[in-house]
């Protein structure tokens, strides 16, 4: 679970339908996952790099920079996950905590749900794939603020091995 933060989740450009859609979704996967004993894995974002946090706060209004109010897991989303991680840019393995997470609980196949397709989640799968991981996604656990970006997105991750559904 890639994102899913109250500040993007409540404050992020997703209508009130394609959040209603997705949240189901995304809740059907992670029952699905549990109910099969895989490990749930949510990313949070927080700009703590130096330069990531003035970039955050010229762009972006200042959202989830580290120690900001918003970083935590939004509400339909807390207590889902079996671990929780932080990231600090666009990709989930920069910091080098998820490799060895992924490695101690025997994970070779990732399912990659969340916020936003174009930007986080599609960094996040190009990384996985670039480290042997098998990635899927399924295109309603996904949002996009831009649909354009969103699938341009998709395009260069199915290019790249990722499997969409």
């Amino acid at each position: 679970m890639i994102d899913l933060q109250t500040v993007f989740w409540q404050d992020g450009p997703y209508n009130a339908d394609q959040k209603a859609k997705a949240e189901i979704a995304i809740l059907h996967a992670v029952e699905r996952a549990k109910a099969n004993g895989i490990p749930v894995i949510a990313l949070r974002q927080e700009w703590s790099i130096p330069s990531t946090r003035v970039i955050a706060r010229l762009t972006m209004k200042g959202a989830a920079v580290a120690g900001s109010d918003g970083t935590e897991i939004a509400g339909p989303f807390a207590g889902k996950a079996d671990h929780t991680l932080v990231k600090r840019v666009q990709d989930g393995f920069e910091t080098g905590a998820l490799d060895p997470l992924l490695k101690k609980l025997g994970v070779g196949h990732l399912h990659v749900m969340g916020l936003d397709t174009a930007y986080c989640v599609a960094k996040t799968a190009l990384a996985a794939r670039a480290r042997g991981y098998q990635v899927t996604i399924d295109r309603r656990t996904i949002l996009a603020g831009d649909q354009t970006a969103g699938e341009k997105a998709l395009k260069q991750l199915e290019e790249n091995g990722v499997t969409l559904i």
